[in-house]
């Protein structure tokens, strides 16, 4: 008997342990395109903050949009000196809410072919649908397509994009 609720006990912890979902940290951590990434939310301190309860949105360069900066600017901001303008361009990235792909597209066909997204760091990113394909914009002009869609964490959604956008 004594046997028989020692293995209950380990199955119920192992089916809760499996149940869990993964965060939106979680998830970028588990994909290979997005070390950079995960390597600038660590040098920015923003680990705690994105597996927090959310619900976050959150836009996830890969690590070929980081490639595609300038020459150094990626290895600056990594700095601690830098940790500041980090954090402000990371957070740019996200959006309060669990917005899926549905609903972003939703927004944009309400709003007349384009949607304005206030980001976690006070800045807009305006997205619209370029070629079916949901285009973003940030506030220089810059834009950034979204490659894949909906990895749904346990705090919210990961849209994957092809660029970095930058606040002003």
């Amino acid at each position: 008997m004594k046997n028989l609720f020692v293995i209950m006990i380990a199955l119920v912890i192992s089916t809760s342990a499996f149940s869990q979902k993964k965060d939106v940290v979680d998830i970028a951590i588990g994909s290979a395109d997005h070390s950079t990434l995960v390597a600038a939310i660590k040098a920015a301190d923003l680990v705690a903050t994105l597996k927090g309860a959310g619900p976050f949105t959150v836009f996830a360069p890969t690590n070929a949009a980081f490639d595609k900066l300038p020459a150094g600017t990626v290895e600056s901001l990594l700095k601690p000196e830098n940790k500041a303008q980090l954090s402000k361009i990371l957070t740019y990235h996200v959006v309060s809410g669990n917005l899926d792909a549905a609903a972003v597209i939703a927004a944009i066909k309400k709003e007349k072919g384009k949607v304005t997204l206030t980001t976690v760091s006070g800045g807009k990113l305006t997205a619209s649908l370029d070629k079916g394909k949901v285009k973003l914009t940030d506030e220089s002009g810059n834009s950034a397509y979204v490659t894949a869609t909906d990895l749904k964490g346990s705090n919210g959604v990961i849209h994957v994009i092809d660029g970095v956008l930058l606040p002003k």
